[in-house]
């Protein structure tokens, strides 16, 4: 078992990156031969230079920035933010209509949001710490059956010492 505090981290339990969609990712791409346009009419050889570079600039902006949620060393990290999973009620995972409601009209406003378009699975989390505004985790994913498992893995792993 390794410790957390030494700096050395475990590795993670759930991973999963809400990367664009395809179509997005499409799209940003054809920011490129726009850009290649505006150049042509200085050089054709950097406006094609400058084209791909927009091109793969933009597409790779979108990966960068794209969040992570993660289940690792008893915490669950949503994009920036992290909470211990012993902090947190019993999650569930919904889709189609019901993940819709749960983005939409069901959405509370004081909850921490990681929500992305394209991703049809949404996750929602109750924080039973009282001290904590917040009241539930509301985020995306695409396998919201697996993220609930590895929470419920992961808090009871943290319950049961020696597992």
């Amino acid at each position: 078992m390794q410790k957390r505090g030494c700096g050395i981290r475990t590795a993670a339990e759930y991973r999963e990156r809400l990367s664009p969609s395809l179509w997005a990712l499409v799209a940003a791409a054809v920011c490129g031969p726009m850009a290649a346009v505006v150049f042509s009419p200085l050089d054709t050889t950097l406006a094609l230079f400058i084209g791909l570079l927009v091109s793969v600039g933009i597409v790779s902006g979108l990966l960068a920035i794209a969040p992570v949620i993660e289940i690792r060393d008893g915490e669950l990290r949503a994009g920036r933010a992290h909470i211990p999973v012993d902090l947190l009620g019993v999650p569930a995972g919904v889709v189609a209509e019901e993940a819709r409601t749960a983005r939409g009209s069901g959405l509370d406003h004081r909850a921490w949001h990681v929500i992305r378009g394209g991703i049809d699975g949404v996750v929602t989390v109750p924080v039973t710490d009282p001290d904590d505004p917040t009241p539930s985790w509301v985020v995306s994913t695409r396998t919201p059956d697996r993220l609930v498992a590895a929470i419920q893995r992961a808090q009871v792993r943290l319950r049961t010492p020696g597992r």
